[in-house]
């Protein structure tokens, strides 16, 4: 039962044995379409406890802090808290650039209910077990729509996914984003490195793409992609992605919602909340209860993979803070790609960038005043001639939207003016890491 500090603005929850001190109950971590306290976060979050362990238990979790609220931005805490209580585990883990972090095991719903007092909205767990931090046990396709694309059509993809998954003897397990795509999470046998884990997905994502090339892409650059893109490089080390039951924070405190397969094609994101969770969690369990039941095998992909190679398909673009791999294409967009080969020269594409915002709702808001102030060149604009990048910096990340004005007659093209907002958390980081020469 909880207790509550008279001196103090404190809940105390015992849970598992352990006190878990919850600051400032009260305190709106969502104020705008709901209303939701940091302790009705923590309720919601031991309503459904058992599903939500089921995503990170015994796997290091990145700390994702919304400490001012879901309306205020978050920034990314690798190394676990040195005040943490002494009956948190932490395992130290090592990244591609050479860094190591300790970071955070959450076993039970003491450790849950501690995070989300830290203001962890989301839940971001590694795809490892802390018994073996090189052998992901998880392969996770993220499917994620450009602007303009139905739910109908991510409904679609996810299922040629699972035709596919199927077909190469792995099971998937789907999932909500809580935003506007799909997970499918597959749970493998730890036996593969992370690189040939992504090799895996990479094979996945071309297949997917050749069985309805009109609707899914397994394409890096965005000027490239169409429709619901694939993203491999989810499985490159040191990313994480949002976990089942994860609160995400959108204005109506949507969840990322795990599914049966034969929910998917009438599954609607906006049915799934912090308020309509948990009873369904009461009356139907956890559809993914059984997945850690019977891990897979990536050998039928992984030879799927050998053939995309054999047919002169070489390795995608990773992450741009990742070292160039063996095999990769030029790690440059299309559109700035330059050639030695006497050829006719690319025509760089006509991006101008609209907005940046940590906020991707300001971000958006800022969409519709640019095409509000120029309806004609938007009359023109195709579905995926709008770009909404995620950003990720060191720690902090942030929403930018570019417009590909390929489509509007260059007489017609607007200037690139000062975004609307104009707030790149990293601007100050890079202006001191690379100063301009003074005159």
């Amino acid at each position: 039962m909880p207790k509550s500090d008279p001196d103090q603005a404190v809940e105390v929850l015992t849970l598992d044995d352990h006190e878990v001190r919850v600051t400032h109950p009260d305190k709106l971590y969502f104020s705008k379409q709901v209303t939701i306290s940091k302790l009705d976060l923590v309720r919601y979050y031991l309503s459904v406890a058992p599903g939500a362990l089921t995503g990170i238990r015994d796997r290091p979790i990145v700390l994702k802090r919304f400490v001012n609220g879901a309306e205020a931005e978050a920034f990314y805490q690798k190394r676990a808290p040195s005040d943490r209580p002494i009956w948190l585990r932490t395992v130290t883990l090592s990244f591609p650039s050479g860094r190591t972090a300790e970071e955070l095991i959450v076993d039970d719903a003491a450790g849950l209910a501690w995070i989300a007092n830290l203001g962890c909205i989301e839940l971001h767990p590694h795809p490892v077990r802390s018994s073996d931090l090189d052998h992901p046990d998880e392969l996770r396709v993220d499917l994620d729509p450009g602007p303009g694309v139905s739910w109908s059509d991510v409904r679609r993809v996810a299922l040629e996914v699972k035709s596919t998954l199927e077909e190469n003897n792995l099971r998937g397990w789907p999932k909500t984003s809580g935003s506007r795509g799909m997970h499918i999470n597959v749970r493998i046998q730890p036996r593969w490195t992370f690189t040939e884990v992504r090799r895996a997905a990479l094979a996945l994502s071309r297949a997917v793409e050749r069985r309805i090339p009109s609707l899914a892409s397994s394409k890096w650059w965005k000027e490239e992609r169409h429709g619901v893109f694939l993203d491999y490089n989810q499985n490159a080390k040191d990313r994480t992605t949002c976990s089942a039951y994860s609160v995400r924070p959108l204005p109506d405190a949507r969840v990322s919602t795990p599914l049966r397969w034969d929910e998917v094609p009438d599954s609607e994101p906006a049915d799934f909340t912090v308020f309509t969770v948990p009873d369904r969690f009461a009356k139907i369990g956890d559809p993914h209860a059984d997945i850690d039941s019977n891990p897979g095998s990536l050998e039928a992909l992984l030879q799927l993979a050998e053939k995309d190679e054999a047919a002169g398909l070489g390795d995608a673009p990773w992450p741009p803070h990742f070292r160039k791999a063996d095999g990769e294409a030029p790690r440059v967009a299309p559109s700035r790609a330059r050639s030695s080969a006497p050829k006719k020269p690319r025509a760089k594409m006509p991006l101008i960038v609209v907005a940046n915002s940590p906020n991707k709702e300001a971000a958006l808001a800022g969409l519709e005043k640019w095409k509000t102030k120029h309806p004609e060149a938007t009359a023109l604009l195709a579905v995926d001639d709008v770009l909404v990048d995620s950003m990720r910096g060191r720690s902090s990340s942030w929403t930018r939207i570019r417009i590909n004005l390929r489509n509007v007659p260059e007489h017609q093209r607007p200037p690139q003016e000062t975004p609307e907002p104009d707030d790149d958390p990293t601007r100050e980081w890079r202006t001191k890491r690379s100063p301009k020469k003074q005159e």
